[in-house]
C-alpha cells in the first residue's frame, strides 16, 4: 500500500530530538532559559525588538488584541478568508468582527474593501498574510494612519516571508503587533505554540503580564516587597506559557527554516509548471516583490466544467492516498457568526466564490519528488477526464 501524502505534515529530524532530550533532562522543563532564548531567535529572524513566547497562535492573537486595551464595543475589520481565530480574537476582546472583502487574485484582504468598512467605532485592522504571501501592508498601513487604527497582523502562515520591500515579516514595520503559530503544519513547528512581535515597549510589558496570570515578580512593579516569594497579580491575565521542552523544539526548527522554504518553494515551481498546461485550474499568484515562504499551495479549480464535483475529487484523491484540504470556510458563513452578528451568504462575494473553487493540494519540505509527481499525475488525470 502506497503511503498517504497529507496536505500538511511537519519535519522533525536527529538534530530536533537530541534538543529536545537535552531540556529532558535538565533542571527546567517549563519557566527556564529557553523561552528567551527562542524569544531572542524570532527577534534575529524578524528584525522586531520584542517577543513574547505563548500556548498557540490563538493565544497570541488573543493577547495582541488586548495589550492594545482597545475600549469595548469597538469594531475591528479582518479577512474573511482565514481561521476563526483570526476573528474570534476580536470577540475575545470585546470588539464587533467586522470583515473586508479579499483580493481575487492574492486571497488576501483587500485594501479598498478595508477602506469601505471604516467606521468612527473602528479601531484596528488584522489582515491575514493567507497562505503565505503578504497582505499588502504598505497601503494597508497608510489608511491605518490616516484612520488612527491598530494593525496586527495575522502572519501564522508567513514566518520566513518578505514584503515587497524585501524586509521580513514579523519586524513590525508596518504594524503595532505581528503574531506567529507554530502549529506542525506551519513552516516551523514546536508542537503547538504561538508568538507575538512589537517594536513597543510598553505592549511588550502588557503581553508579558498577560502570559502569566497578569502576575509579576519584577521589584520595579511591585507595591511592596516583603521578601523573594511575593509577587502581585497587577491585571487579569492567563496560562499562555510555552514551555522550554516546545521552545527547544523551535530553536532547532528555526535554524531549518531557510532550507524548508527553499523546498517548499521548489515543489510549487514543480506544481505551477505542471499545472499551466491544464484548464480550468488557476494556480497561485505571487505577487511581483513579494516572497512567500509558502505554507500553503491553493489551487483554484473551476468544477462547473469538469466532470468532477470538489466532494468527487478530494475523495478520489484520498482513495489515491493524496490528502487534501480547504482553506477556508469563510468566517462569515460559520453559524456562530450569522446568529451572533446578522452576516450572511451575500455579504463577501469575493471570497464566498473563491470558496467555492479553492483545494489546497499537498506542500512540504518531506516530500520527496516522487511524492510531486504522484500529486501531479493524479490531479492532471482526474481534471483532465470528461
Amino acid at each position: 500500500m502506497k503511503k498517504f501524502i497529507g496536505y500538511g505534515k511537519q519535519w522533525i529530524d536527529k538534530d530536533d530530538l537530541r534538543e529536545v532530550a537535552e531540556v529532558l533532562k535538565s533542571d527546567f522543563l517549563t519557566q527556564g532559559p529557553k523561552v528567551e532564548e527562542f524569544e531572542r531567535a524570532l527577534c534575529r529572524q524578524t528584525g522586531a525588538k520584542y517577543a513574547v513566547a505563548v500556548a498557540n497562535g490563538t493565544a497570541a492573537l488573543h493577547l495582541a488584541v488586548l495589550a492594545l486595551q482597545i475600549k469595548q464595543g469597538s469594531e475591528g475589520i479582518t479577512s474573511p478568508n482565514t481561521f476563526v481565530a483570526s476573528s474570534n480574537a476580536l470577540v475575545y476582546g470585546g470588539l464587533k468582527p467586522v470583515f473586508a472583502d479579499i483580493d481575487e487574485r492574492t486571497y488576501n484582504i483587500d485594501p479598498k474593501e478595508i477602506k469601505k468598512k471604516v467606521t468612527a467605532k473602528t479601531k484596528l485592522v488584522i489582515p491575514v498574510h493567507f497562505a503565505g504571501q503578504s497582505a499588502d501592508m504598505k497601503e494597508i498601513s497608510k489608511i491605518s494612519k490616516v484612520k488612527k487604527l491598530f494593525v496586527i497582523e495575522d502572519a501564522s502562515h508567513s514566518i520566513g516571508s518578505r514584503y515587497e520591500d524585501g524586509s521580513r515579516v514579523g519586524s513590525c514595520k508596518y504594524s503595532d503587533l505581528t503574531t506567529f503559530s507554530f502549529h506542525p503544519v506551519k513552516t516551523i513547528t514546536a508542537g503547538e505554540g504561538g508568538a507575538i512581535m512589537t517594536n513597543d515597549k510598553k505592549l511588550y510589558e502588557r503581553l508579558l503580564l498577560l502570559r502569566t496570570h497578569g502576575i509579576t515578580k519584577d521589584p520595579k512593579q511591585l507595591s511592596q516587597d516583603p521578601g523573594p516569594w511575593y509577587y502581585e497579580m497587577k491585571s487579569l491575565g492567563f496560562n499562555y506559557r510555552l514551555n522550554d521542552i516546545q521552545c527547544a523544539l523551535g530553536l532547532s526548527q528555526l535554524k531549518k527554516l531557510n532550507k524548508f522554504i527553499k523546498r517548499r518553494r521548489a515543489i510549487v515551481d514543480r506544481y505551477n509548471k505542471a499545472f499551466s498546461k491544464l484548464e480550468n485550474i488557476t494556480t497561485p499568484h505571487e505577487k511581483g516583490g513579494l516572497k512567500s515562504c509558502f505554507h500553503l499551495y491553493v489551487v483554484k479549480i473551476n468544477f462547473s466544467k469538469i466532470k468532477l464535483t470538489r466532494t468527487e475529487l478530494v475523495n478520489k484523491l484520498k482513495q489515491a492516498g493524496i490528502g487534501t484540504q480547504v482553506h477556508y470556510i469563510p468566517v462569515h458563513l460559520q453559524p456562530y457568526y450569522r446568529k451572533a452578528f446578522g452576516y450572511k451568504k451575500g455579504d463577501y462575494p469575493v471570497a464566498e466564490k473563491y470558496y467555492q473553487q479553492c483545494l489546497s493540494l499537498p506542500l512540504y519540505p518531506k516530500m520527496t519528488d516522487g511524492d510531486v509527481q504522484r500529486v501531479v499525475s493524479r490531479v492532471t488525470r482526474y481534471l483532465s477526464e470528461v
